[in-house]
């Protein structure tokens, strides 16, 4: 995920300061990683700096001054660059748990590899269940649904990948030990 691209489209609804941004990235995109104050302020200095946005105001409610920014005519056009983009499909393997697998059959073998893997499988299961908890739960907001469908369908992947790896242990051993 791009912070600053999801920043100025937060920003795209009108003129807010960091505070609120971070409280509406948190609250729209349940599920993802919550953004930390200092990487909001910290993306908006540069956001700003490459005249994406500006500062359009100053406010103090009670608490300490707050300066809001809006989105230029050049952070629109940034933004609608970066929505219409089709992102293309991963052309590696980037993922700890496949390199996990590999690494455990080179260094410690067969069965430390089957180990991690019935227990890789167990975790998944385990937070499988509390995502279809959410999407059945009736506090539940269409966002939380959204965002739990997509997290069901990856784990649904790594669950067969899984299964499906747990079936060639011994084929992948003989391999890298060949």
């Amino acid at each position: 995920m791009s912070t600053s691209h999801v920043l100025l489209g937060l920003l795209s609804a009108g003129p807010r300061h960091g505070y609120e941004l971070k409280r509406v990235h948190d609250e729209r995109l349940p599920q993802a990683k919550p953004l930390a104050y200092g990487q909001v302020y910290a993306t908006l200095g540069r956001l700003e700096r490459d005249g994406l946005v500006e500062q359009s105001g100053q406010e103090q409610e009670g608490g300490p001054e707050r300066t809001s920014y809006a989105l230029t005519d050049a952070g629109r056009d940034k933004l609608t660059e970066w929505l219409t983009a089709v992102e293309p499909p991963a052309p590696y393997v980037n993922s700890d748990l496949f390199a996990k697998v590999i690494v455990s059959l080179l260094a410690a073998g067969a069965a430390t590899a089957t180990d991690y893997l019935v227990a890789q499988r167990a975790a998944h299961t385990s937070r499988l269940r509390e995502l279809t908890a959410v999407k059945t739960s009736r506090d539940s907001s269409a966002g939380d649904v959204v965002a739990a469908d997509y997290a069901i369908a990856h784990l649904d992947a790594d669950l067969s990948w899984l299964q499906t790896t747990l079936l060639r242990v011994a084929d992948l051993h003989r391999e890298v030990n060949a």
